[in-house]
């Protein structure tokens, strides 16, 4: 026969620390975190609009008409300003992240931060500088 396992009555109570709803707002570090976690959702906002362009595109000049109509609606101008701002955020934090993330030694040293992160700006400036030249050249 099997001995059962002796259970102790007393049961501690779980310390459970009270957490405000609002707690991201207590430190900068914290509310930029939620912050870039949101942006993902302007981002995805970006894409969508993106994909509505090219259906629009590929049924024609009237549709791409109608597609640009709805564009210039006061909601949705601005809600691209609001979704730059927030890309622009979006970027910025992930360029900045990126030299804790990829690690790169030459001759046994840790490069600098700049040397990670910098690529990356000066991609992001010619890629803009690039599209600036395709849409303002007329």
């Amino acid at each position: 026969m099997t001995e059962r396992p002796v259970h102790n009555r007393y049961n501690p109570r779980w310390y459970w620390p009270k957490v405000s709803t609002y707690w991201w707002l207590g430190q900068p570090s914290y509310l930029k975190f939620i912050l870039r976690e949101i942006s993902s959702v302007f981002v995805a906002f970006f894409v969508v609009i993106t994909l509505l362009q090219v259906r629009a595109l590929g049924r024609g000049p009237e549709a791409y008409a109608g597609f640009q109509r709805w564009l210039e609606s006061p909601l949705l101008i601005a809600l691209n300003a609001i979704s730059l701002a927030f890309v622009v955020f979006h970027a910025i934090t992930w360029f900045n992240l990126a030299p804790r993330a990829l690690v790169v030694r030459w001759r046994g040293k840790r490069l600098p931060d700049a040397l990670i992160s910098g690529p990356n700006y000066v991609a992001w400036l010619a890629a803009s500088a690039a599209v600036a030249w395709l849409v303002l050249r007329n």
